[in-house]
């Protein structure tokens, strides 16, 4: 089932990026049944492990991947935002010698500019691009100068920035072209940042989330995820964007940060948020209502709230002063 890491996710592989570990974001295909052997007589038959589907790459799943602007507003609204320690790390980290005043910033998948807002707010030129042009037509309407298009077909047309950043969306990009068209755009000592935070809610919520998200939509591709993943599979799928940035041979050796926090939801707040994950955005609406009645009896047990720890997790990199 359907866990709420976004990692939505990392290796994304994604979380099939892989995605944060690897969760098939789309219906995977089937395999072909081997070949009959070639034989005149008869040959009984063995039985064979059943073939089992593969995970399709976030970054190909692209009905998912644009499906999060059907409600730009909500997804604004409900969307936690970056712990103000990491804006700031990122920023005194960009590029590196000779500092200018004003550093620009490209948000590669801004969505509706959640992050990109609050690098502006910390003194940054901030552009967005956004394959999705609801979640960019309201990013635009709240300041941000947004290009419709896909990070790996968008055009630079010559342009450089001190920092590119990635917040809960890396996972969409193709790992490998996002690392070296990052270090295209990037002045040298320019910085790479890749960043989401890791939805894990308390058992008390992931499981019956879980157990009805199964009932509700069986087939599902979500559907066999457990509850709850341990941090560690978040992790390895950061693990796997540094890899894919050193094979660059632009950048110095990536380095991993972990901010941690919490915060306090009441029953209707994360009710909100629910709608806006990967895993429910394409819910059928008696699907959706189905999991978050399920998902809400479980908060009122709970005395109408309950307290979510996250862990925000960050892969970034400095790009060497060599073209």
């Amino acid at each position: 089932m359907p866990t709420l890491s976004s990692p939505e996710p990392p290796d994304p592989s994604e979380p099939t990026e892989p995605t944060e570990p690897t969760e098939p974001l789309e219906l995977p295909g089937r395999p072909g049944l081997p070949g009959l052997p070639e034989q005149c007589e008869p040959v009984p038959q063995q039985s064979q492990p059943a073939p089992q589907p593969q995970p399709v790459p976030p970054h190909r799943a692209r009905h998912t991947a644009e499906s999060f602007g059907t409600d730009a507003r909500r997804y604004d609204r409900a969307r936690p935002r970056y712990p103000d320690d990491l804006v700031a790390r990122v920023v005194a980290g960009s590029p590196g010698p000779d500092v200018p005043d004003v550093l620009d910033v490209l948000d590669v998948g801004c969505g509706t500019g959640i992050a990109a807002r609050q690098f502006t707010a910390a003194g940054c030129s901030v552009l967005g691009v956004e394959p999705d042009a609801r979640m960019a037509e309201f990013a635009r309407a709240r300041g941000l100068p947004v290009e419709v298009a896909t990070f790996e077909s968008w055009e630079p047309a010559g342009r450089t920035f001190d920092a590119v950043i990635a917040a809960q969306s890396w996972h969409w990009v193709d790992p490998v072209a996002g690392a070296e068209k990052a270090a295209r755009v990037l002045r040298p000592h320019g910085r790479l940042a890749v960043f989401g935070h890791v939805f894990e809610p308390p058992a008390e919520v992931a499981e019956p989330f879980a157990a009805a998200y199964r009932r509700a939509a069986p087939d599902s591709p979500f559907s066999g995820q457990p509850a709850r993943r341990p941090l560690e599979t978040y992790q390895a799928g950061y693990a796997k964007i540094a890899d894919r940035i050193r094979e660059t041979g632009r950048f110095g050796d990536p380095e991993q940060w972990r901010f941690d926090w919490q915060r306090s939801y009441t029953r209707e707040e994360w009710l909100e948020l629910l709608p806006t994950t990967g895993g429910l955005t394409r819910l059928r609406p008696e699907q959706l209502a189905a999991v978050l009645g399920a998902v809400g009896h479980a908060i009122d047990a709970l005395g109408g709230r309950f307290t979510m720890r996250y862990t925000t997790l960050a892969t970034t990199a400095v790009r060497t002063g060599a073209d």
